[in-house]
């Protein structure tokens, strides 16, 4: 049997310490505030995004670099198998779509699943593909 790792990003609402818990991989989504990078979960808790908010600061949003998310995949591939990607809606966003491009350079080993999921449906799909979190996705 493969070993599989799951890999998401930080639209699942699965946070860094609860996605270690599950064995799950976040990749953090890039926020530009006032032409700032900060990282979701990393250098951005979400208090801190919301005062931002409400100070009228220039906000915009990106998508984790190729290099980032190749990175995380070439350091998994060394303990794992394969690896599927769950990104946010490719009807969201273009990180969908350039995952899918980038896995086409692994041979197989990266599949990176499309289900048109954002925040609680999308963090649904990762539970329900880590055996470890199987029961708390059906609780």
């Amino acid at each position: 049997m493969s070993k599989i790792a799951i890999v998401t990003d930080s639209n699942s609402g699965i946070t860094q310490e609860e996605g270690r818990r599950l064995g799950v991989s976040v990749i953090p989504m890039p926020f530009f505030i006032n032409e700032k990078m900060y990282l979701e979960g990393i250098t951005l808790s979400q208090d801190e995004f919301y005062q931002w908010l409400k100070s009228d600061a220039s906000i915009s949003t990106s998508q984790p670099s190729p290099g980032e998310t190749m990175g995380l995949w070439d350091n998994l591939l060394k303990e794992y198998d394969e690896i599927v990607q769950i990104p946010m809606s490719s009807g969201l966003s273009a990180t969908c779509a350039t995952a899918m491009g980038l896995a086409q350079e692994y041979e197989g080993r990266v599949h990176v699943v499309d289900n048109q999921r954002i925040s609680v449906t999308q963090r649904q799909s990762c539970l329900l593909y880590t055996s470890d979190a199987a029961d708390e996705a059906r609780s």
